[in-house]
């Protein structure tokens, strides 16, 4: 386990509609310009699956269902931050994400998913959902 103080637990979505996938664009901050799958921190006490919903809600305005763990990733960035991520696979239905937080959103076919500048992180994710819905 890393040490808390450098240590950051997020959740996030795949949100997978067909041979889609949602991609969100970071718009400001840390890591700006990068796209990622929606989610967020997980507060003290908070699991994740009920932090993703949380988030989705924050982010997207939507509600959704939280099931279908995908592995957890663990990535230490060159400042000597771990984030530790809780990626889900999810099932959106038939709903309009409105970026709330993020400067664009969009739908990315499974085949253009390695065109967007991913935040390094969330590339083994990339790969498990690949293999998943080969």
């Amino acid at each position: 386990m890393g040490d808390r103080k450098t240590e950051i637990r997020v959740a996030c979505a795949v949100l997978v509609r067909g041979r889609q996938v949602l991609a969100a664009l970071r718009g400001t901050g840390l890591h700006a310009g990068k796209w990622e799958f929606p989610g967020g921190k997980i507060e003290e006490g908070e699991t994740p699956e009920n932090a993703l919903v949380r988030e989705l809600h924050e982010e997207l305005g939507v509600r959704l269902t939280v099931e279908h763990p995908l592995t957890t990733v663990r990535h230490r960035y060159g400042s000597g931050q771990e984030v530790v991520l809780y990626p889900f696979l999810i099932d959106p239905g038939d709903f309009s994400p409105v970026p709330v937080v993020h400067a664009a959103i969009r739908w990315v076919e499974l085949k253009d998913l390695n065109n967007l500048d991913w935040l390094e992180a969330d590339y083994p994710i990339l790969e498990e959902v690949r293999r998943v819905l080969a």
